[in-house]
């Protein structure tokens, strides 16, 4: 919060966005600006929702704090091990009706399935073996709204604010981590970005290697000459089982994740295609790969990158689920930006805090090797993890209230639904009689 404080234009919003952090990383079931006025002490819901759609603070710049806050905090967990990772993908909050920014029928990754929601592109940070956190983010917003002058003033969206396509925010967020110096291995991405030219360009004149996925019709030239898919070069490479490497991508929540993998050459000696195969079902995953001249380049390596991919979905379920990343009630697109920054600030502290311990704790006994191995006498502790850190702050930061609070809190929440049920009655009064005298 010393970090961020500058960027706030008046003390009272600061001091806002600072129990609103505080309410983020509690054990509330809901976070809405209800809930969490009620769990910060407040009266009514006028501070917080001030706080994300009028107050004056620079969002962005506090973005760039929580980059760097991020950043600064894992590397030095790290201690110089460990591969620097960005992984690049895209979430989903699904919203009802059309008045919300960047609303619009479209997958949604949640849901699995054709849903009315928004979609925000994240950057995630992460060190191999310490921890990882998000630290950038752009909502994409379809064309069709930003066209609509009507529409835009209504969403609250910026005059300047032109149609960027997912591949294009993803350079914009990639581009503010540059500005602070933030140091990357590779960057990692799904086939959204893989097949984004621009994307990939914009990395290679940055000399920055990366792992994106692409898909089976993509198409390579090999040292040859000769173009082929990926698909077809897999075919050639099924009687040659040589060719094949069963490596593990990584540790998962069920332990080592063992994959067969093929590394292709193309004509470019900077580029190479990765194709990961699973054992027992035989899906294929293809890897555009990019390791700028002069760096080390081996199959080991580009596996280890390309496993490194699954922390940001993991954000993604930390922040939702720990920190109510998908709970946000508001519509207008600043309030939406301002929320999510909030949120990646909670993640950011939790994340950086467990990273730092991580040498502390993780101190386990080792597992019996006999039956009847008595247990040791000292148990050790269990390694810290974002979970675990916001379970310990909870209970060391006990909100008290004024003995009245809750019962001022259950009759305001009455009078609002009466006033909501009345309206409601009262517009349907009126759309019957219209429909009459029509």
């Amino acid at each position: 919060m010393q970090r961020i404080g500058p960027h706030f234009a008046r003390i009272q919003p600061r001091l806002q966005a600072r129990k609103y952090i505080d309410a983020l990383t509690s054990d509330l079931v809901k976070r809405n600006g209800w809930s969490i006025a009620e769990y910060i002490g407040d009266r009514t819901p006028d501070r917080c929702q001030r706080l994300l759609n009028h107050a004056v603070w620079d969002t962005v710049a506090v973005m760039g704090e929580i980059r760097r806050f991020t950043v600064e905090g894992l590397d030095r967990a790290a201690r110089g091990k460990g591969l620097r990772i960005g992984a690049l993908d895209e979430t989903g909050q699904q919203k009802k009706g059309q008045a919300t920014a960047g609303v619009k029928r479209q997958h949604m990754g949640c849901a699995g399935r054709v849903e009315n929601g928004i979609n925000t592109v994240h950057l995630s940070y992460g060190r191999e073996k310490i921890g990882h956190a998000l630290i950038g983010a752009r909502q994409w917003i379809p064309a069709e709204q930003i066209a609509d002058p009507a529409r835009a003033q209504t969403m609250g969206l910026p005059a300047d604010l032109v149609f960027r396509t997912k591949g294009q925010l993803a350079i914009d967020i990639l581009s503010d981590a540059y500005t602070d110096a933030t140091v990357l291995d590779f960057v990692c991405g799904d086939e959204v970005y893989g097949n984004c030219t621009q994307l990939r360009s914009f990395l290679q004149d940055r000399r920055q290697g990366y792992v994106l996925r692409i898909p089976a019709n993509f198409v390579l030239t090999l040292p040859s000459g000769s173009t082929l898919t990926c698909a077809q070069a897999v075919q050639q490479l099924a009687n040659r089982t040589r060719r094949w490497e069963i490596r593990s991508a990584g540790a998962g929540s069920k332990g080592a994740r063992w994959y067969a993998w093929a590394w292709i050459a193309t004509t470019s000696p900077q580029h190479s295609v990765l194709i990961r195969r699973h054992l027992k079902t035989g899906e294929l995953a293809f890897h555009y790969c990019y390791v700028p001249e002069g760096q080390l380049t081996t199959k080991a390596l580009l596996i280890r990158a390309a496993g490194l991919r699954w922390p940001v979905e993991e954000d993604f379920e930390f922040s939702k689920d720990h920190f109510g990343l998908d709970q946000s009630q508001v519509r207008r697109y600043t309030a939406i930006l301002r929320y999510t920054v909030l949120v990646m600030a909670a993640l950011a502290i939790c994340a950086v805090t467990a990273a730092g311990l991580r040498h502390q704790t993780d101190t386990q006994a080792p597992p019996p090797t006999k039956p009847n191995q008595p247990p040791p006498a000292d148990p050790g502790q269990i390694p810290l993890t974002v979970p675990e850190v916001k379970r310990l702050h909870n209970a060391t930061t006990r909100k008290t209230h004024p003995p009245d609070h809750a019962h001022h809190w259950s009759n305001w929440r009455r009078r609002q639904a009466r006033s909501r049920w009345f309206h409601q009655r009262t517009r349907l009064t009126k759309d019957t009689e219209f429909a009459q005298v029509s």
